[in-house]
């Protein structure tokens, strides 16, 4: 390579992290803590601070409010479209193994967004146009003209979340330690039935 040619794009190192990313990284982190150990209400910006090492101010310069800062910390996201193929009963078992797989990966952030939605009703709102928009909608309308299209698309919803609240949030022993492969097994021809029936 010449002097004047440029560097190739993938021999490039990764930009290290600035301060102010780290920063905001570290409050980002001490909030999943604060929101998961505490809920909403009772969780404060001066603990979620102390939390990270940081002065209440940085907390508020980078997120404004502590209802912005609860959104961005528990952002998840499950890739619906992705994990959709043309077998409804595949497809639900796709999204309950990624589902409970995030759950495991990183459970401060859907602990903090269960805990706080039972006491806050900005956050329980919050709740409900994530699973909505990420879970119902896609699903009923792969349903197409089934009446029942939406009711069903909830009920997946429904017994996914409790699936994974009581494996992850509260640790139900015969739940939380079993296989994962086990519960898929088992729990997988229930949704499926209940998505895509047998005619």
């Amino acid at each position: 390579m010449t002097s004047g040619d440029a560097p190739d794009q993938q021999d490039a190192a990764p930009a290290p992290e600035r301060k102010g990313q780290r920063t905001r990284r570290r409050i980002l982190e001490a909030a999943r803590r604060q929101f998961a150990q505490s809920g909403y209400e009772r969780t404060t910006i001066r603990a979620i601070a102390a939390d990270a090492e940081v002065d209440k101010a940085s907390v508020i310069q980078y997120f404004g409010t502590k209802l912005n800062l609860f959104r961005e910390a528990v952002e998840w996201h499950i890739p619906v479209a992705e994990l959709t193929t043309d077998d409804l009963g595949e497809s639900v078992g796709n999204y309950l193994r990624i589902m409970l797989g995030a759950w495991s990966n990183a459970p401060e952030t859907p602990t903090a967004l269960l805990r706080a939605s039972m006491s806050s009703e900005e956050t329980a709102e919050l709740l409900r146009g994530r699973i909505t928009e990420q879970a119902v909608d896609p699903l009923a309308e792969r349903l197409g003209d089934d009446p029942d299209a939406r009711l069903r698309a909830a009920l997946v919803g429904a017994m996914m979340m409790g699936i994974a609240t009581h494996r992850h949030v509260l640790r139900m022993p015969d739940l939380a330690e079993a296989d994962l492969d086990d519960v898929l097994r088992l729990a997988v021809p229930v949704l499926r039935e209940l998505i895509a029936p047998e005619p």
